[in-house]
């Protein structure tokens, strides 16, 4: 049987682009746990790895940590699939129903400026007709 791959902070740090001090981050909340070697450097498994890159794509996903904790946990677990699955569901509709809501507000403010730009152009126009005749006399 071939010996489990391990990995060193600094392989995973350029493996997902990120600082060796996030993934000491990650640790320190207890997303991953990785060994220690006789000279105290730490070296992370393939689970340590697996668990790293599901943390960062619930991030990206705007997951808070202890969302990603829980879904992580869960993922490791015996248990059946299908709770995780509806607790997965269950997060990113919460999340989905969030930035709908942000989506919506960004378009009724980019529609207020657009709005306000259109008066002040006009504005300026006016101005912009007005000023020459000032500067004639």
């Amino acid at each position: 049987m071939p010996p489990t791959p391990t990995f060193t902070i600094s392989e995973l740090s350029r493996e997902f682009s990120i600082t060796p001090r996030t993934i000491r981050f990650y640790e320190d909340r207890g997303l991953i746990a990785p060994t220690r070697t006789d000279a105290r450097q730490r070296v992370y498994s393939q689970r340590d790895r697996t668990r790293l890159k599901l943390t960062l794509r619930g991030k990206r996903l705007g997951l808070s940590l202890a969302e990603v904790r829980e879904l992580v946990d869960m993922y490791e677990s015996p248990a059946d699939n299908a709770a995780q699955l509806r607790r997965f569901l269950d997060v990113l509709g919460a999340h989905r129903v969030r930035y709908e809501r942000q989506l919506r507000d960004l378009g009724e403010t980019l529609a207020e400026i657009d709005e306000h730009e259109r008066r002040a152009r006009a504005l300026l126009d006016e101005c912009s007709r007005t000023t020459p005749k000032a500067h004639a006399r």
